[in-house]
């Protein structure tokens, strides 16, 4: 069996928000295959909180984070929204399946608030990123070099500071996970282009 691309793992919390996370109308699943992990047996429930008119929808989570191994994936997407890293930060198996990603050098993609795991993951000393204005001071404090600009490419790294920054992240990760060495999902799905 030729696997289409690389197996990609997202970690949406049920806050995630819809611009960076899965999108139901262009899953990564189409064109690759990869899991949805949770940090609890739930549905996700993702929407665009910025748009109040957008509304949300739901999906399935795969597998929840605790039963995962970062061995098992090519890629990692943490999605943005305030909500969303805010709980995962503080959950040890998302930090713990994020820490062993990042130490395994494959490659991971972040944008807005994203990149908070990152932090309370311990993995960005010494790095080069960008995310939303209100949380660079943390990244700032656990070593990272912060800049302002729409995507950022640091070895494995790929971030960006806003769903206004998407059509560029979207290009970059899929250049990003091509340097992997197998074919990237397309960008499609992290369009949050509603249903």
């Amino acid at each position: 069996m030729t696997r289409a691309g690389p197996r990609w793992s997202c970690i949406p919390t049920d806050t995630a928000t819809a611009t960076s996370s899965k999108d139901p109308s262009g899953p990564p699943s189409a064109c690759s295959p990869g899991q949805v992990l949770s940090i609890r047996p739930c549905e996700i429930q993702a929407g665009r909180w910025d748009l109040n008119s957008a509304g949300t929808w739901t999906f399935p989570a795969d597998r929840l984070v605790s039963d995962a191994s970062a061995d098992d994936y090519d890629t990692l997407l943490l999605p943005g929204g305030t909500m969303n890293p805010d709980q995962l930060r503080v959950n040890k198996d998302a930090v713990g399946f994020v820490k062993a990603f990042v130490n395994s050098g494959k490659p991971v993609a972040t944008l807005c608030h994203g990149p908070w795991t990152l932090v309370n993951a311990d993995v960005v000393r010494g790095r080069r990123l960008t995310s939303w204005p209100s949380i660079r001071t943390d990244l700032r404090h656990a070593g990272a070099e912060v800049v302002d600009e729409e995507v950022v490419i640091d070895g494995q790294f790929t971030s960006s500071r806003s769903p206004a920054d998407l059509p560029a992240f979207c290009v970059a990760i899929v250049e990003q996970f091509a340097r992997a060495g197998r074919r990237s999902p397309a960008p499609g799905w992290a369009t949050g282009a509603a249903p």
